[in-house]
């Protein structure tokens, strides 16, 4: 049975839709607290986590965060080490390797989640303008 209709998780799921950058929960509060003066932290926490833990939405842990991405279509993403910061990687679905690992497994792999961790461009840019 789907969740009923909440205006707040509506503005939730809006917001998110509408960027790219992975807000955490906090980023989002802010941003949403004009739209919604009387959102409380507490109801933004219960309805990420609903939203996340439904599919909704996707939940990413990065360092001391968790960031928040509303587009749940099959990519990719990159945990900078060194920002905390979590970017998309717009590549093909890699299909193949669903293919490969359900024939390892012997069961039925649908989709996949895949994180690369390392340096994003810009902190990469900062460390060689150090050196």
């Amino acid at each position: 049975m789907p969740p009923k209709y909440s205006r707040q998780r509506e503005a939730i799921m809006n917001n998110l839709l509408s960027r790219y950058d992975h807000p955490t929960a906090e980023e989002l509060y802010l941003d949403l607290k004009e739209e919604l003066p009387n959102l409380s932290l507490g109801t933004l926490y219960r309805n990420l986590a609903m939203l996340s833990d439904n599919g909704t939405i996707l939940k990413f842990h990065c360092g001391n965060a968790d960031r928040f991405d509303g587009h749940n279509y099959q990519h990719y993403h990159l945990i900078c080490d060194t920002c905390g910061r979590l970017y998309d990687l717009e590549h093909e679905p890699l299909t193949k390797l669903n293919e490969t690992f359900a024939a390892e497994y012997g069961g039925e792999i649908r989709s996949h989640l895949l994180v690369f961790y390392g340096v994003c461009e810009n902190c990469k840019s900062q460390q060689n303008n150090k050196n």
